[in-house]
C-alpha cells in the first residue's frame, strides 16, 4: 500500500501490526506449554493446578490475539482506503 500512495503510511499501522505479530507469537508459546504440559502429565499423573493456569494463560493469549486482530482489520482498511485512488 506504500507503493501505491508513494509514501510511508501512519505509524499506528506498523503498530498494529508489529502487535498483531507478537500476539500470534505469544499464543504458538502459550499453546507450546499447553502441549508440553499435557504430555508430561500422561506420564506423571494429574497435577490438576498447573494444568489450569497453562489452559488460562493460553486463553488469555487467544483474547489478546482476537483484540489484536480486529484492530489489525480495522488499520488495514483504513490503510486500503487512504490508498484508493480519489
Amino acid at each position: 500500500m506504500e507503493r501505491l500512495r508513494s509514501s510511508p503510511l501512519h505509524a499506528n499501522i506498523s503498530t498494529a501490526l508489529d502487535k498483531h505479530l507478537e500476539a500470534i507469537q505469544v499464543v504458538q508459546a502459550r499453546r507450546k506449554d499447553e502441549i508440553v504440559n499435557a504430555s508430561s502429565r500422561q506420564r506423571h499423573g494429574p497435577p490438576r493446578c498447573q494444568d489450569e493456569r497453562v489452559v488460562l494463560a493460553l486463553a488469555a493469549a487467544l483474547r489478546a490475539l482476537c483484540q489484536a486482530t480486529r484492530k489489525v482489520r480495522t488499520v488495514l482498511w483504513c490503510a486500503f482506503q487512504m490508498s484508493l485512488p480519489k
